[in-house]
């Protein structure tokens, strides 16, 4: 299976419109670069940025972004592309991707096979598994990597947040910047990625789950967000994305008013229930969250941080709860404090 029919070379001098380029294929293109050149200009540039590539539309298009952005900047570009093994032809598809992507100007390609395995389904089994292949491949974990997640994708994580009613958190959807992570595309569409390779010549790879209805994510895509364009007669991908940025924006202020709040509350381990009584309930519950998470507490639910706040807002002598890894959050003399189970005293 070709990848390409052909790579244009990113280096030569493009076409003005009037010369007979197509307009619309040219103004993708164009999104895409000021996509990436935008984004990179409000982040710490490294001297290599990294790009995750697998192929498809969406990476093509900001791999050749991304190294014709910094190509004038002076920075190396290395394209990371992941094999998760989950096709029998999968580590060919990922040999011709690394081909393609050299040919986009990046200044090195890199391969990485990974195993899928875990819960949470293959979706997020091999989410995990790249997220783990990215983040070793840079030095000390530390750097930029670039994604290729898009307006489309954002509408869909917003969605998918709201029908499992994971809170504003969830709502506000990906960030453009989390450490190390970059999303320079989520104001650009899945149409005009297709769009910017198809000016370059590209056929990029159509990956086969993309289109498996066995996966929720690829419902959402072909049955329910058309189904909501139709009803609402358009734009709702964009109003979506918009939603996520305003509900990121306000998250992000009632996180920092937490921190201040967490500050003032911590006792050496624990947290002082007068300081946390005085809040709201969204200030208190954000330094419960952090408090119970930096405490090692992990897949932390709504109803575990609801029971917890439960001991502050609705004490009436209760006892503790249990949360994940055999832990309990206590309250007593004033103070939360979380602990493991005491050990019990021979012949009691």
């Amino acid at each position: 299976m070709a990848l390409a029919e052909h790579v244009a070379d990113p280096r030569r001098d493009r076409r003005p419109s009037g010369l007979g380029a197509a307009p619309a294929r040219v103004s993708a293109l164009a999104a895409v670069r000021t996509a990436v050149r935008d984004f990179l200009a409000t982040v710490a540039v490294p001297g290599e940025v990294c790009v995750a590539v697998s192929g498809g539309a969406d990476s093509l298009a900001l791999a050749e972004a991304t190294a014709y952005v910094l190509r004038h900047r002076d920075v190396r570009t290395r394209a990371l592309v992941v094999d998760h093994g989950l096709q029998a032809d999968s580590a060919a598809v990922a040999s011709e991707a690394a081909t393609v992507v050299k040919g986009l100007g990046v200044d090195a390609v890199e391969v990485h096979a990974v195993h899928v395995v875990g819960k949470g389904g293959p979706e997020a089994a091999a989410r995990a598994a790249r997220y783990h292949a990215l983040r070793e491949a840079l030095p000390n974990g530390e750097g930029l990597v670039l994604l290729g997640h898009t307006q489309d994708d954002q509408a869909e994580t917003v969605l998918l947040g709201l029908g499992r009613g994971s809170g504003p958190r969830s709502l506000a959807g990906m960030r453009p910047h989390d450490p190390p992570w970059g999303r320079p595309l989520l104001g650009i569409t899945r149409a005009q990625t297709v769009a910017a390779c198809t000016e370059l010549g590209l056929e990029p790879w159509q990956d086969p789950h993309n289109a498996d209805p066995r996966f929720t994510r690829v419902r959402l895509r072909t049955e329910a967000l058309p189904l909501l364009e139709d009803v609402l007669s358009g734009g709702v991908a964009p109003a979506l994305a918009r939603t996520a940025a305003q509900l990121r924006e306000d998250t992000e202020a009632l996180d920092t008013l937490a921190a201040r709040v967490h500050e003032r509350a911590v006792r050496e381990d624990d947290l002082d229930v007068a300081v946390l009584a005085a809040e709201p309930a969204a200030l208190r519950r954000r330094v419960l969250r952090r408090w119970l998470l930096d405490s090692g507490v992990r897949e932390l639910t709504d109803a575990h941080l609801r029971s917890v706040d439960a001991l502050v807002a609705r004490w009436r002598g209760q006892g503790g709860v249990w949360l994940p890894g055999n832990l309990e959050a206590r309250r007593r003399r004033g103070r939360l404090s979380l602990a493991g189970p005491e050990p019990t005293t021979r012949g009691e």
